[in-house]
């Protein structure tokens, strides 16, 4: 499908006249052909391009900017004005509320708020068509302007890049329509009783407990992700006293860890227990005097506790001295205490926290790495934090470190050349990294055994969010600012690579009974360098506008993936996780960890040094000599070969109805994907239980063959005690190296099979077990054959001799 169909089949009826008349642009950069196409040449050269040609395109490009900047101003104008009488409307309606609770004359009655909600859910629709319009036509500019340049040779796109600052219809902030409409909503919603409480939402908390599930969200989505969640709960709003300003939500983390070790994040991406993560974290801009000094704790769940975020606010003048060990904890909080805001013992436990950050900064020799910046929209009930949903959009990741010679920070706990001016064009591209979806976070504080609303089952099960655990913008940024100190890598690195957008699988979103936005308006195919800017079918279905969604048709059977189950179901992502994969079920998603192991290994005995150095060399040269030995040895026995196909075209786990393809993903030269693997205590102790069953069966082998060889009289019975008293000590011996083995790699958390299944020791024990007991049984019937043949013998002695 291309983009000129997808354009037309995606336009909103009453937008139609005011999009990028793509098909007119492309004629225009049509000249003719130099001689008339034949059969035998049916392309054949066109004219060159002129510089009338030039202005002529340039001239019907203009007119197309003016006509979509000014219509898309006018729209936007046209709903603050809609979102200005509501508010009137709502604040009238409000207004007539007894607050005495007694019943009047003139109090609201529930059909005056449910034309208010109806007037409201007009008016977001609005906004999504609005902002899906918007996309569709700089995607359709940015793609006419790509051909043009392909097609003349004349470049044109600096220049137009200039046009388009100058009329920037696709810069327009929604934040501020969403908070406004938010706001209005939930009054409607609450019919003038929205939730009171506090407003900072968390910000006067040290501790915070929350289970925590993320996701990725591609930009073409996130309008109308924002516009979902208004309709279930209020934007949370920490300054209400004054109007929105986008820099009101912009939050910025310095991140902390030991640049020679890197034992943070290391810890944080292996989930070790008990493993940190420190950072200093400002809310707004650069001049923002509080800052938060932060320590996250991971803790395994078999400990029985949870995950905890614990802080304590600084005066920004007094980083410096904090961090470098010249302000003793007893002064920060000597004002608090004086104040006596705070108990004494809530004083003692900050500064508590405090000293163990203070320590931890000094005696590890941390220094700031890694920066986040991102703006957040949080979605919350006042001073309710059972359910809270943020959305972090424009997340970029930049270096604070002074490790290759370029002082970014010097002395300083951070740097001073940027500030929350994204997209940071200042910097350059080795420090910065703009990742290229927003994080969608939902944390929830249920009881045991709670469900989450069901709106919130449904959003996760949509196709507007991609679910990545335990992601870690830490982790990200740390990994990708600097690829020459970091050589493991987290699990989530191949999905960069892979199309986020999923079709539309249900009627989920923004609805109303037109016509369908079928695709993302910002879908650039790769294959445009050498098509005339073709869409995939797949990606076709990507997102749908404010209308009815390209659904299946109502007596298709839905998928089986999507049907409603109860509480104790698994969800969305669970029962995909659950489906077994094609052909071999121990087929591996991520090999790096085994492929690099070894080299790990010795690369820790290498700095280990003397003797067990050299012992670990010699093993790994011989086990890489066995290896190849026995490969090419494998490769010389004749036997049939299977035929080899090709590789699945997709990349990842594709889910098409019941059916998945899966693709393995390769890690880089020279480093690895880490695979997580959770490890608690009662692995190792289903790892000692196993040796024990194998001693107590090489025990028994033993006392069988201490019995046979006691009490035996004939060479049967000593041959087969033999035989149980090698087979005992094989099977001892094995077992106690697997035990050793399995240990180890449990302890470096080696995601390797044979951890958990053994499928040669029971083998050779129970065919050494069949082959004794033939034997024994083979013997003693021979014997007796024998001994029957002696005694017939001696039988017609005897009788002769009578």
């Amino acid at each position: 499908m291309r983009f000129g169909e997808h354009l037309r089949s995606s336009m909103i009826k009453e937008y139609y006249w005011y999009y990028i008349n793509y098909e007119t642009l492309k004629k225009a950069l049509k000249t003719g052909y130099v001689t008339e196409p034949t059969p035998d040449n049916s392309k054949p050269d066109r004219k060159p391009w002129t510089e009338d040609d030039e202005k002529h395109f340039v001239t019907i490009l203009e007119s197309e900017l003016d006509k979509v900047f000014n219509f898309q101003k006018i729209k936007s104008d046209e709903i603050v004005r809609r979102i200005q009488a509501s508010e009137k409307e709502v604040n009238d309606v409000v207004s007539r509320l007894d607050s005495s609770g007694r019943p009047s004359a003139q109090a609201p009655t529930d059909e005056d708020f449910l034309l208010l909600e109806q007037v409201l859910s007009d008016i977001i629709a609005d906004v999504h068509d609005l902002a899906k319009f918007t996309q569709l036509n700089y995607t359709g500019f940015q793609k006419i302007i790509k051909k043009h340049d392909k097609e003349t040779g004349w470049h044109l796109k600096p220049v137009f890049a200039a046009r388009l600052n100058a009329k920037p219809f696709f810069k327009d902030n929604y934040d501020a329509f969403v908070v406004k409409l938010s706001k209005l909503y939930d009054l409607v919603r609450t019919k003038g009783n929205p939730v009171k409480g506090d407003s900072a939402a968390g910000g006067s908390q040290q501790n915070f407990v929350r289970q925590t599930t993320k996701y990725w969200v591609h930009p073409d989505n996130i309008t109308e992700l924002k516009l979902i969640i208004l309709k279930h709960l209020p934007v949370l709003v920490f300054n209400p006293s004054k109007e929105f300003e986008e820099d009101d939500s912009a939050i910025s983390s310095i991140y902390y860890d030991n640049p020679e070790t890197w034992e943070l994040y290391m810890g944080r991406l292996k989930k070790t227990e008990g493993a940190e993560a420190i950072r200093l974290r400002w809310y707004g801009g650069m001049g923002s005097d509080q800052i938060f000094v932060e320590r996250k704790t991971h803790r395994e769940d078999w400990t029985g506790e949870k995950s905890v975020k614990a802080r304590f606010a600084l005066k920004e003048k007094y980083v410096n001295d904090y961090l470098a060990g010249r302000l003793t904890v007893d002064r920060i909080f000597e004002k608090m205490r004086k104040e006596g805001k705070k108990s004494e013992a809530e004083i003692a436990d900050l500064e508590r926290l405090a000293r163990e950050i203070q320590y931890r900064v000094i005696s590890r020799g941390l220094k700031p790495v890694t920066r986040s910046f991102y703006h957040r929209t949080a979605f919350q009930l006042p001073g309710d934090a059972r359910v809270r949903i943020s959305l972090d959009t424009e997340l970029t990741m930049t270096r604070e470190d002074n490790l290759d010679g370029r002082q970014r920070t010097g002395n300083n706990w951070r740097r001073m050349d940027i500030g929350v001016d994204w997209p940071f064009s200042q910097l350059p591209p080795d420090d910065v990294e703009r990742f290229p979806y927003a994080v969608l976070e939902v944390k929830l504080q249920t009881q045991a055994g709670q469900e989450p609303p069901q709106w919130i089952r449904d959003l996760a099960s949509s196709h507007l969010v991609e679910a990545v655990p335990k992601y870690s913008k830490f982790i990200h940024g740390t990994a990708t600012l600097f690829p020459e100190r970091i050589h493991l890598l987290p699990f989530w690195m191949p999905q960069m690579d892979v199309d986020i957008r999923k079709p539309a699988t249900r009627p989920f979103g923004i609805q109303r009974p037109l016509t369908s936005t079928s695709m993302s308006a910002n879908e650039t195919p790769e294959d445009e360098e050498d098509s005339d800017d073709e869409v995939s079918d797949e990606a076709q279905a990507s997102n749908g506008g404010a209308r009815t969604s390209r659904l299946p048709p109502p007596e298709a059977e839905p998928d089986a993936l999507f049907d409603e189950t109860d509480g104790n179901a698994l969800d969305i992502e669970e029962r995909i996780a659950a489906q077994p994969l094609p052909g071999d079920e121990d087929y591996p998603l991520y090999d790096s960890d085994e492929e690099y192991m070894d080299s790990d290994e010795l690369e820790e005995a290498r700095r280990v040094g003397g003797r067990y150095y050299y012992e670990q060399l010699a093993k790994y040269y011989a086990q890489n000599f066995a290896t190849g030995l026995i490969t090419v040895l494998k490769a010389l026995i004749p036997r049939p070969r299977p035929t080899n196909m090709p590789p699945p075209e997709q990349r990842g786990i594709a889910v098409m109805g019941n059916k998945r393809t899966v693709k393995r993903f390769v890690a880089p030269k020279g480093k690895r994907i880490h695979v997580p693997v959770r490890v608690e205590p009662k692995v190792y102790f289903a790892a000692e239980r196993t040796f024990l069953s194998w001693l107590e069966f090489s025990i028994l082998l033993g006392t069988i063959a201490a019995t046979l060889l006691n009490f035996g009289e004939d060479y049967i019975t000593f041959a087969c005690s033999w035989a149980f008293t090698i087979l005992a000590a094989i099977a001892l011996v094995y077992s106690l190296m697997l035990y050793v083995w399995r240990v180890d790699k449990i302890r470096k958390r080696r995601d390797v099979k044979r951890v958990y299944y053994e499928k040669w020791g029971p083998t050779i024990v129970g065919v050494g077990l069949v082959a004794i007991m033939l034997a024994n049984f083979g013997l003693r019937i021979r014997q007796s054959g024998f001994m029957a043949k002696d005694g017939d013998s001696s039988g017609d002695l005897r009788g002769g001799e009578l």
